[in-house]
């Protein structure tokens, strides 16, 4: 639970609220001088209405030129990022040749497979000079090949499931299962932040929706009895099916799932429970396993278990792994799987080769070196950055963690000034976070090195300090005297 500054909320509030009254302002003179001189055309209403078209152009367009930053090389420790010109305040956004050299504290690259690997790429270029660049087709059809094949089996054998089915696409995998595998008369228990894939999964699949506190499992107990005690609307009958749905690394917090107790409550409740390791799978765990490895869950108490490969993997698409029954339902009934075009197999092989290297069967230990970098780049700039004083929401061992920024005039202000300093980052809001809750979501990886990290936390020391985005004292530094001593300062 974030617990929000007084002065903070209010300042913020304030801020939201202004932006709010001068835009109702402009957009009431607008409407006047629309109706004066142009009509509607053919009597058509509006194609771009209501709070949503308000929201982007009085609030969103002012600082567009903070997201969608594009990229002309791998999403690597560096990367080069385009530089863009507005001449109509930032209602367009025009490329120029100019490029910078930016450390990239933005992408999911969790293990440095991203870039070129000395074990992958060549996998994948052969592959792709025998397979090309996509199947054009979709599995049952002409859209399964020899890889897809062996990468079904591939993670099931990672995951240490059964049987595995993978999608072109992560959010896909969320958004297209869900309403194969319940729908009306069954019963959702959604943690109050998952992501959108399973919240639009869900509202789909047009089954009872339910949401539990954020990871709290005492919550979740609470809402179970309550809906099992109630049943289906109106008719009160029992619910057909009840699943529970939660997330091994909220994206957005950088929290570690309370999945042993969720487990237990799902075992005692007779409910099905829905792991997605989006975030987690190859980031975390001794071997790379994901949160069941790392809190030491067994497998076989998640019924479905779901990932992506465009985080730890450096690929793109998803997998859902389970009983053969299930998956073999899968086959027979999932959109994503009978209509949508397999994932290409390029992509397949950097998964398939990704997995070798980081359980070591690429003959080297770099997999296992990957996992002791992440772990330990992602503590050490978890606890500098609270050491400087900022507010830092997630767990120890998370690759992801959020810098609280609050208020809207600092998420322009704080990714300007870093870019400056050619540190780039991902600055979030709301849509999606609370209103309140606007925070830059730093990923690290294991292909930062200890000097990267140093550059990246003097970078943000610095702008912490101008944009005031520290909440909290900082801690007193030791500084190494002449004579070898130590002293505070």
């Amino acid at each position: 639970m974030i617990t929000i500054p007084y002065i903070t909320a209010l300042t913020t509030y304030f801020s939201y609220g202004l932006l709010f009254a001068f835009g109702q302002f402009r957009d009431f003179f607008r409407k006047i001088f629309d109706w004066w001189y142009t009509s509607n055309i053919q009597g058509y209403a509006p194609i771009c209405l209501g709070l949503e078209d308000f929201y982007i152009r009085r609030l969103y367009l002012r600082i567009q030129d903070c997201f969608g930053r594009p990229i002309s090389s791998p999403p690597d420790a560096w990367f080069d990022v385009v530089e863009r010109v507005s001449h109509d305040n930032n209602k367009t956004l025009q490329r120029t040749v100019v490029k910078h050299r930016c450390l990239n504290l933005g992408s999911y690259n969790y293990l440095g497979f991203a870039a070129a690997d000395e074990y992958c790429t060549p996998r994948v270029i052969e592959c792709l000079k025998k397979y090309s660049a996509s199947t054009c087709s979709s599995r049952i059809d002409g859209g399964t090949t020899s890889i897809h094949m062996d990468l079904d089996e591939c993670v099931a054998k990672f995951v240490k499931k059964p049987a595995a089915l993978v999608f072109g696409m992560g959010y896909v995998t969320n958004s297209a299962i869900l309403p194969v595998l319940i729908g009306k008369g069954g019963l959702i228990i959604s943690d109050s932040l998952n992501h959108n894939s399973i919240v639009n999964g869900a509202r789909g699949s047009g089954a009872t929706v339910r949401v539990f506190q954020h990871n709290t499992p005492s919550h979740l107990e609470k809402v179970l009895r309550e809906q099992i005690a109630d049943g289906q609307p109106r008719t009160h009958r029992p619910w057909k099916k009840i699943i529970v749905i939660v997330e091994g690394i909220y994206s957005m917090e950088g929290e570690l799932c309370l999945l042993p107790e969720i487990v237990a409550i799902c075992k005692k409740f007779k409910a099905y429970l829905y792991l997605d390791e989006a975030h987690s799978i190859g980031a975390v765990g001794k071997s790379g396993r994901g949160i069941c490895e790392l809190l030491g869950v067994d497998t076989a108490d998640i019924d479905v278990m779901m990932g992506t490969f465009t985080k730890s993997f450096g690929s793109c698409g998803g997998y859902i792994a389970g009983s053969k029954e299930l998956i073999q339902y899968l086959k027979h009934t999932c959109p994503a799987h009978l209509y949508a075009t397999s994932i290409s197999p390029p992509a397949a092989e950097q998964i398939m080769s990704a997995i070798k290297v980081i359980l070591g069967e690429d003959g080297t230990s770099r997999g296992a070196q990957k996992l002791a970098q992440i772990r330990e780049n992602s503590n050490f700039f978890r606890s500098e950055l609270q050491k400087k004083g900022f507010e830092v929401l997630g767990d120890n061992d998370s690759p992801v963690m959020p810098i609280m920024l609050y208020n809207p005039a600092k998420i322009p202000a704080f990714s300007r000034e870093c870019l400056k300093q050619n540190v780039a980052v991902v600055t979030v809001a709301f849509p999606a976070t609370p209103l309140l809750l606007a925070r830059a979501r730093i990923c690290i990886s294991a292909a930062h090195s200890r000097e990267d990290l140093l550059i990246a936390l003097e970078v943000i020391d610095k702008v912490g300090d101008l944009v005031g985005i520290k909440y909290f004292p900082a801690e007193p530094v030791k500084q190494q005297q002449e004579d070898g001593g130590y002293k505070l300062e």
